[in-house]
């Protein structure tokens, strides 16, 4: 499964061109595991990895946020 996995992120890198993640889709993503939450999409047992994985979104969101807000106010000042 995982030569598999390895062989999808290869062919996927092969295809494109440059793949973008970008501040705006992890914002989608972060909503869509809070909806996909509070419409029970998730086992409990499921429950801490989802967690985990949210509260790093949600800590690299807000990182980048203050970062943003900072290079905005050096460039205004």
């Amino acid at each position: 499964m995982v030569d598999e996995a390895t062989q999808n992120n290869e062919t996927i890198a092969e295809g494109s061109s440059n793949p973008e993640l970008n501040i705006n889709d992890l914002n989608a993503l972060k909503s869509i595991i809070d909806v996909a939450s509070a419409r029970g999409a998730f086992k409990p047992n499921e429950m801490v990895p989802v967690g985990t994985v949210y509260n790093k979104l949600d800590a690299f969101l807000s990182a980048a946020a203050q970062a943003t807000a900072a290079a905005k106010a050096t460039t205004d000042a």
